[in-house]
């Protein structure tokens, strides 16, 4: 089976069809690959983003081959792909047929069906369909949530879909994880100062006007289009790091909430080894008590030179 690498998946997806084969035998690939699930995922989205609205459904087939298939290999893939299905579901019924939208539709069904994922997490997918959002912002205005009310982290990390197989985090890998952030795109100052170094041309829509030869605004347009590689492929590594931030603090939580657990036993054993000593105390003082009221040896004859003599008959009668 091939190596693993952004290019080749990428040629994959492009090779990719409606065919039940097409579909397994990628899903096979990828699942065999699933240490690269984050890496894999983004990828997937990208991808998805850039296909005709009729092809994005086959993402979506591949993408609930891939989540069903792989839950006995790991949850890596279910908690990955629910980082970006709600995406993924706005585009893929965007500016699609019926057809497709009931078919993606039929897809969320399963997984709610299955408990792939909470009926909650479902719903909320349910609404980033553009119809959905467009009834709301129809709807009579309401109130803006303010800041201080959205969810915060930890509300969405409790929110995340449970791994019915949680297993205790490693320690290691925890330390390991939270170090590389410290070298993530956030921290890229090299990349920060080239944006900062942009011209402000290449942002500001007035300077157009000002153009009035061909000359300047080809060099204008190359200015720009090198803006968006670099932004674009800066703004792909941010939203990497915020889920592998999330990913992070869903671990740290997973872990916090293993060493409560681990205190509760530690304390429970405690309590029931001082019972115990206790108990031992108990039977020491009483054993002790019994040695302190046994005879002493000491005070018996020495049998070891021999026992008196027994009185005879006649000494007997005589007294």
């Amino acid at each position: 089976m091939s190596s693993f690498s952004d290019n080749n998946f990428v040629k994959k997806l492009g090779e990719l069809n409606n065919t039940q084969q097409s579909i397994q035998t990628l899903s096979l690939w990828l699942i065999h690959h699933r240490k690269h699930s984050k890496t894999i995922v983004q990828v997937w989205l990208r991808e998805m983003q850039r296909v005709r609205a009729s092809h994005r459904l086959t993402f979506m087939y591949l993408a609930n081959d891939v989540i069903q298939n792989s839950k006995k290999k790991g949850p890596e893939f279910t908690k990955d792909f629910a980082t970006v299905l709600p995406d993924a579901y706005k585009f893929a019924t965007k500016d699609a047929e019926e057809k497709v939208k009931k078919s993606v539709d039929r897809i969320l069904g399963i997984w709610e069906e299955r408990a792939v994922y909470s009926k909650h997490f479902i719903e909320q997918i349910r609404l980033c369909k553009p119809g959905v959002q467009n009834a709301e912002k129809s709807a009579p205005p309401t109130k803006r949530k303010k800041m201080d009310e959205m969810p915060s982290l930890r509300e969405e990390i409790e929110a995340m879909p449970k791994d019915e197989t949680q297993v205790v985090p490693d320690a290691e890998e925890l330390v390991k994880r939270l170090a590389d952030l410290e070298h993530s795109a956030s921290s890229d100052a090299a990349v920060r100062e080239k944006i900062a170094a942009l011209p402000p041309e290449v942002s500001d829509i007035n300077h157009l006007s000002k153009i009035t030869d061909k000359e300047t605004a080809i060099k204008l347009f190359r200015q720009v289009e090198d803006a968006c590689i670099l932004l674009s492929e800066y703004n792909f590594r941010l939203n990497a790091e915020l889920e592998e931030r999330k990913q992070v603090g869903k671990i740290l939580y997973d872990f916090l909430t293993c060493q409560k657990e681990q205190v509760v036993k530690g304390e429970e054993k405690l309590q029931e080894s001082k019972q115990r000593l206790e108990k031992v105390g108990v039977v020491r003082e009483e054993l002790m008590s019994h040695i302190r009221n046994l005879p002493d040896l000491t005070k018996l004859p020495d049998v070891e030179k021999g026992l008196a003599p027994l009185p005879s008959a006649g000494d007997l009668f005589s007294q």
